[in-house]
């Protein structure tokens, strides 16, 4: 997968003059040959997204599109909840030159690879920096690659603590600071309240795994690649915090099924009262405390992440970005529906509604999304400060050698994680030095 990338990149930068004389042939061709680009011709928006947590919210957005665009449909295609298969499955068909998508979401992660293999369209014309001021600097910043901008930031996300705020206040505990502390919590709220676990989160080997993990390690100190671009997950903080959540939490303080988990699996386990503290993205404030789909609501406190003793707490950066294919036939229509989603009418429906954190700034002083959500008064900061995953068009291949590592040291317990990780770490340079 590395070495496919690498190539597309070198083809790039060897053929870019005849891919620009190329361009500027299809510019001088008659109207009737170009692709159509005209809203008022296109009559059809192909949107390829994932499968969403509140399916009706998103109904009623897309509804609400093909009302103000009298004769405009909506075609969406909805491929997978977990984001790596999403990913695996879009690329393919960019790889393809399909024209049977207009507009998709990106992954944070995604921009950097999606602008060096040519497949998202840049957006500098229609996105301009006087526009893009009005969003969060940090989601800009993902979707920037050589200078130009491929994405406009839906929304963002990053890492917190939920927690049964019922619970720790019947048995005396504050919000814990330290990971060793929400152990110790966990293990004495379920021991006279066998019924329920301690603790979930997505350890599943999939993107939110990476996630997950990054936020552990780095609250020891440790990082996935140093800040010289090194694999550093063989270093000492890195493999001690993968030890503690192998010994302390998988099948410990969470049940040993946390190893399936995704976002909707351990959510379900927390919304259904069966867990004290639980991980998860700034979404799952709304699922939980909607007495509809949650046996918890009213019930559920928020806080930052924990970390280790003498290190500081770390939220993985998360979040969707809207792009527009590079193969796509009615770039007008599809500016139209993505300048639409990103809105900040569109952002305050999906943050009231959905408890999706807007990337507009503006919204963070908004009555009305405060008063639904008044986490995201105190988590903002978070929200500014989440640390980013590797920046590289070579991040999905890093990731899934990571996912991998990942999965392994937590799943066997006789694995021995200094050569684990020396391994995955050696596959990761390898991978890097592709770009160099």
């Amino acid at each position: 997968m590395g070495s496919q990338r690498g190539s597309g990149v070198r083809f790039v930068r060897r053929y870019g003059g005849v891919v620009l004389v190329v361009l500027l042939i299809a510019t001088l061709l008659p109207a009737g040959c170009r692709s159509k680009e005209n809203p008022q011709e296109a009559r059809e928006v192909k949107f390829y997204t994932w499968k969403p947590n509140q399916p009706e919210v998103w109904d009623e957005v897309i509804a609400l599109f093909e009302k103000e665009h009298p004769g405009v449909t909506v075609r969406r295609e909805i491929g997978p909840h977990s984001s790596t298969a999403f990913h695996d499955l879009l690329a393919q068909k960019l790889k393809n030159r399909s024209t049977d998508l207009d507009v998709f979401l990106m992954d944070v992660v995604w921009p950097a690879e999606f602008a060096a293999a040519g497949w998202a369209r840049p957006l500098d014309d229609r996105f301009p920096p006087a526009d893009r001021a009005a969003f969060l600097p940090g989601t800009i910043a993902a979707n920037t690659f050589e200078g130009k901008i491929y994405g406009v930031p839906l929304y963002t996300a990053s890492g917190m603590l939920y927690y049964r705020k019922d619970l720790l206040d019947r048995h005396g505990f504050p919000p814990p600071e330290t990971w060793e502390e929400m152990v110790r919590q966990a293990a004495a709220i379920t021991a006279r309240e066998p019924e329920i676990h301690g603790f979930s989160a997505q350890f599943r080997q999939y993107e939110g795994l990476v996630c997950n993990m990054l936020e552990v390690i780095m609250s020891n100190g440790g990082h996935l690649l140093d800040p010289g671009g090194k694999p550093a997950i063989a270093e000492p903080r890195a493999l001690e915090a993968v030890r503690f959540v192998r010994e302390r939490i998988v099948g410990a303080a969470a049940p040993q099924g946390v190893l399936t988990y995704a976002e909707p699996e351990s959510l379900a386990l927390f919304v259904q009262g069966r867990a004290v503290f639980h991980r998860n993205w700034p979404y799952a404030w709304a699922v939980a405390n909607n007495p509809e789909h949650s046996t918890v609501a009213g019930k559920v406190g928020v806080s930052v992440l924990p970390h280790f003793p003498g290190g500081q707490s770390h939220a993985a950066l998360g979040g969707w970005q809207v792009g527009i294919s590079a193969y796509s036939e009615n770039v007008d229509l599809a500016w139209t529906f993505v300048r639409f989603l990103t809105s900040e009418r569109i952002q305050k429906r999906l943050a009231i509604r959905a408890g999706l954190a807007p990337t507009r700034r503006v919204l963070y002083d908004d009555g009305d999304v405060l008063a639904a959500h008044p986490q995201f008064g105190p988590m903002k900061a978070v929200f500014l400060s989440a640390v980013p995953r590797p920046v590289s068009p070579l991040y999905p291949a890093l990731s899934h050698i990571l996912q991998r590592y990942f999965s392994k040291a937590l799943s066997d317990p006789r694995a021995d994680l200094a050569a684990e990780a020396r391994k995955a770490a050696a596959e990761m340079e390898k991978t890097l030095a592709l770009m160099r």
